[in-house]
């Protein structure tokens, strides 16, 4: 059976620009980790319903695989679907972390959503599969596209690559496992500071290198503070020169040298 690899990412910088109902816009560079991702394949199944084989600790209708399978038989209601997921299995060797800021769930549902595309033929573009990714989770549409880096705005749906070198990480995953919905009420109630138009310009043009050069941690990443007031536990774990992806509760930094 072929392996199709999920990519996890990293937020290079993540800024918030304003809000949409609940929901928070943000400009974001997402950058592709090419030394971490989780391995997707079919597999025979053991069981009569819906299957995933690997570690999660979320029920089956919590996964985002199951929910990206939900969105896509939905958009197409294709019988050759609904056959394919009754006679095989979706194994996961699961190696990113999970709420970590690395994108795992979302990769493994983009990852899910091409896999099935590509062998039942659906035909369906990238434009196609980041709309349906969507109705999963905000991140899926940057995975879908497989681009090694983007600029990433709306509430994730707006991906526009950016031509750099990939940079090699150094990811430090502590084991706190963070809500992503409890930092971003954190961040609206006490940290609320939108990022203007003239500084998201300027940023969405800077590479990825330069940013990291030129900004501290908490300058890069809008929910690093809300991250560590609601998380006392992360300032055990934050080292000088190193940055935040996401909500965490991951760390990185650039490996020296690490164009590749």
């Amino acid at each position: 059976m072929k392996i199709y690899k999920a990519y996890a990412k990293v937020n290079i910088f993540l800024k918030i620009t304003g809000k949409r109902e609940s929901y928070h816009e943000i400009i974001s560079r997402f950058m592709r980790v090419g030394t971490l991702y989780d391995e997707l394949s079919f597999a025979p199944k053991t069981k009569d319903t819906f299957e995933i084989i690997g570690d999660f600790s979320c029920t089956i209708e919590q996964n985002t695989i199951y929910k990206a399978y939900k969105a896509l038989l939905d958009a197409t209601s294709s019988e050759s679907l609904e056959k394919l997921m009754q006679t095989y299995a979706i194994k996961v060797e699961k190696n990113i972390p999970a709420f970590a800021g690395l994108g795992g769930g979302s990769s493994d549902a983009a990852t899910y959503l091409k896999m099935c595309n590509e062998v039942l033929h659906l035909g369906l573009s990238n434009n196609e599969l980041a709309k349906i990714g969507a109705n999963v989770g905000a991140d899926v549409a940057f995975f879908v596209y497989g681009y090694d880096s983007a600029n990433v705005s709306g509430v994730g749906e707006i991906v526009q690559e950016f031509k750099e070198d990939i940079l090699e990480f150094e990811i430090y995953t502590p084991k706190v496992e963070i809500s992503t919905p409890i930092v971003y009420k954190s961040y609206r109630e006490n940290f609320y500071s939108p990022l203007d138009g003239f500084e998201t310009y300027e940023l969405k043009n800077k590479s990825s290198l330069e940013i990291l050069e030129s900004m501290s941690i908490d300058e890069a990443n809008d929910l690093f503070k809300p991250a560590m007031q609601e998380y006392k536990e992360l300032k055990e774990h934050y080292r000088a020169g190193w940055y935040f992806s996401g909500s965490g509760s991951s760390f990185f930094r650039v490996k020296e040298k690490s164009l590749i």
